[in-house]
C-alpha cells in the first residue's frame, strides 16, 4: 500500500522522502521491523521510539512516523505529526481497511464490571446467531483464536489487527473493554463504536503513570461517550452525570433506583448447589423475571447493561434470559462446583476495594462460615498487602494467607506484611505458603455451608517467581487436590465437576 493512502484523513508535515513509497508492514516496536515496514516512534512510559530511528532503518524501515524534531534521512519517507499515538490509530485504520466500519463495536468502560459484561454481550449475541469476537483483559478471540490479553485494550495497531483478522474470519461484531489507560492513550483511536456502555466509577488507576486526580480518571472515561453512536449507562451510578455530561451520542440507562428504559426491581438472593446467584423483576422496554447464575447486587448492574445492548441488536428475550441463568465467567466470582455441602468460588479480586466487594457480596448470603484465601503480588506496593490482610480479617470468619505472585521478593516476606494487617483485626487466620496446600487445607476443612473464596489470581494461569512464569491454575490444583484426597468424603457426592 502506497504511503500517501493510509495517510488519508492525517494532519502531517513531511520531513523528507516521497509519499509514493510502498509500506509493507507496520510496526511500533523496533525489534520486530522488517523490510519495507513503517514504524511509529512512540513516547512511552519507559522507553522513547525516537532513540531507535538508526536500528529500524537499518533493518528496512522506509517510513518513520514522528512528533518530536529528528533529523532527515536521505532515501526514507519521514512525516511529522502531533500525536504519534493518534496517528497510528488512524494509520492503523487505513492499513488493514478500516475493519471497525465493517463490524458492529460494543466498547465497555467503568471501573468494575468490564469483563464480566463483555462475555455476557458476547454469550448472547452468539445465541442470537451473531459472530462475535471480543476484546479485554483476559483475552482476545478473533472468530479462530483466543490470544492471551497483556493489556484490558491493547495498542491501537493491535487492535486494528485484530479487527481485520475477525473480519477475515466472518465475524460480525465484536464487544471490547475500554479502559481509561486505552482512553487517554489512544489505543482506541480511529474504532468506530456503535454502543458505549458505563458501568460504574469509583476512585481507582489513579497515581504515578495512571491518573492524576479522580477528575482526569472521570473525564477520560467520559470520552468514549464523544466516540460512540449510542451510550448505555448505570444510571444510579453517582457520577454518571460526569460521563454523560458532553456525551454526543443518544443515551439509554439502566438501573434500579428510577424508571430507566431498563429497570430491575424486588432482587432475591438464592444458593443452589453450590451456585451463589440472583433474580430479579426486569421492566421498562423488556418485562420479565431474571435469574443470574452470579452472586450479588453488582450482576444485577452487570446483567443490565448486556440486556440492554442485546436488545437493541435484537437478540430474543428468551435468549438473554437463558445465558443468564446459565452465565458463567472465567475467574470473575466463577463457581467450581466440587460440593452439594459447600460453595466453591474463584475471584480476580486482588485489591482492597475489590475484596471488600467480593466479600461483601458473599456474605449477604448469610454463608455458615466465609473463608477468604488469598496472597499478594511481589515487587508491588506494600499498602495493598496491610490493606488485604485488613479487609479480610474484618470481614472473612477465616483467613488462609498463602502465596501469589511472588516475583522477586520471599513469598514469607509477602505473608508477614499481610498478616500485619489481619492483626489490626479480631480475624482468625493460618498462612500455608504453599497455595495448593492452602487450597488443600479450604477444601478438606470446608463445613457444610460454608463459602470459600480463592481470591488474586481469577483467570490467570501462572505464578511468577524470580522473572519465571511457572504454569499455575487453581482449577488444575484444585482437580489435583481432589485426585489425593476422598472426593465423597469431602464434598458429598463424586466429583462431577471435573468428571
Amino acid at each position: 500500500m502506497k504511503a500517501k493512502t493510509i495517510f488519508a484523513g492525517l494532519e502531517y508535515e513531511i520531513l523528507c522522502g516521497s509519499l509514493d513509497v510502498e509500506i509493507d508492514n507496520i510496526y511500533d516496536d523496533s525489534r520486530k521491523m522488517k523490510q519495507g515496514g513503517l514504524y511509529f516512534c512512540i513516547h512511552g512510559s519507559k522507553t522513547d521510539g525516537h532513540r531507535y530511528i538508526d536500528e529500524v532503518i537499518e533493518k528496512g524501515a522506509v517510513c518513520v512516523v514522528v512528533e518530536k524534531d529528528v533529523e532527515p534521512v536521505d532515501g526514507i519517507l519521514m512525516i511529522k505529526t502531533k500525536s504519534t499515538r493518534k496517528a497510528m490509530g488512524l494509520i492503523s485504520s487505513n492499513f488493514y481497511g478500516n475493519p471497525s466500519d465493517k463490524l458492529t463495536v460494543i466498547g465497555i468502560t467503568g471501573t468494575k464490571g468490564k469483563t464480566t459484561t463483555t462475555y455476557m454481550i458476547r454469550d448472547m449475541l452468539i445465541k442470537a446467531g451473531h459472530k462475535t469476537g471480543l476484546i479485554g483483559t483476559i483475552e482476545m478471540i478473533d472468530g479462530y483464536h483466543h490470544i492471551a490479553s497483556g493489556n484490558t485494550t491493547p495498542e491501537s495497531i493491535v487492535i486494528h489487527k485484530v479487527l481485520r483478522d475477525m473480519v477475515d474470519n466472518g465475524l460480525d461484531s465484536v464487544v471490547m473493554e475500554v479502559s481509561s489507560q486505552g482512553l487517554m492513550l489512544d489505543r482506541i483511536a480511529s474504532v468506530s463504536f456503535d454502543y458505549g456502555i458505563f458501568s460504574n466509577l469509583s476512585k481507582d488507576h489513579i497515581g504515578p503513570n495512571e491518573h492524576a486526580s479522580f477528575e482526569e480518571y472521570a473525564m477520560w472515561k467520559s470520552r468514549l461517550f464523544q466516540l460512540c453512536k449510542t451510550g448505555i449507562v448505570n444510571g444510579d451510578d453517582k457520577n454518571v452525570d460526569i460521563i454523560t455530561k458532553d456525551a454526543t451520542c443518544d443515551i439509554i440507562r439502566y438501573g434500579m433506583n428510577n424508571d430507566y428504559e431498563y429497570k430491575a426491581a424486588m432482587p432475591e438472593l438464592y444458593n443452589h448447589d453450590g451456585h451463589l446467584g440472583i433474580r430479579y423483576q426486569l421492566s421498562g422496554i423488556k418485562t420479565g423475571s431474571i435469574s443470574v447464575n452470579l452472586p450479588g447486587k453488582f450482576s444485577i448492574y452487570n446483567s443490565l447493561a448486556a440486556i440492554a445492548v442485546a436488545d437493541r441488536m435484537n437478540v430474543p428475550f428468551e435468549a438473554i434470559k437463558d445465558i443468564l441463568a446459565d452465565i458463567k465467567i472465567k475467574g470473575r466470582v466463577e463457581p467450581i462446583p466440587i460440593s452439594d455441602k459447600f460453595t466453591l468460588l474463584i475471584d480476580y479480586a486482588h485489591n482492597a476495594m475489590s475484596l471488600s466487594s467480593i466479600l461483601e457480596t458473599l456474605k449477604a448470603y448469610h454463608p455458615k462460615r466465609l473463608v477468604c484465601l488469598f496472597g499478594c503480588g511481589g515487587n508491588r506496593s506494600k499498602d495493598r498487602r496491610y490493606e488485604m490482610g485488613e479487609v479480610s480479617g474484618n470481614m472473612a470468619d477465616l483467613t488462609i494467607i498463602t502465596s501469589d505472585n511472588p516475583r522477586n521478593e520471599e513469598p514469607q516476606a509477602i505473608i508477614d506484611d499481610i498478616k500485619s494487617g489481619i492483626l489490626k483485626t479480631d480475624g482468625k487466620y493460618i498462612e500455608i505458603i504453599d497455595r495448593k496446600e492452602a487450597i488443600r487445607y479450604a477444601i478438606t476443612n470446608a463445613a457444610e455451608g460454608d463459602v470459600i473464596v480463592l481470591a488474586g489470581k481469577g483467570h490467570e494461569d501462572y505464578q511468577e517467581i524470580k522473572g519465571i512464569k511457572y504454569h499455575m491454575d487453581e482449577r488444575d490444583l484444585i482437580r489435583e487436590v481432589l485426585e489425593e484426597e476422598d472426593v465423597e468424603k469431602i464434598c458429598g457426592y463424586n466429583n462431577r465437576y471435573f468428571a
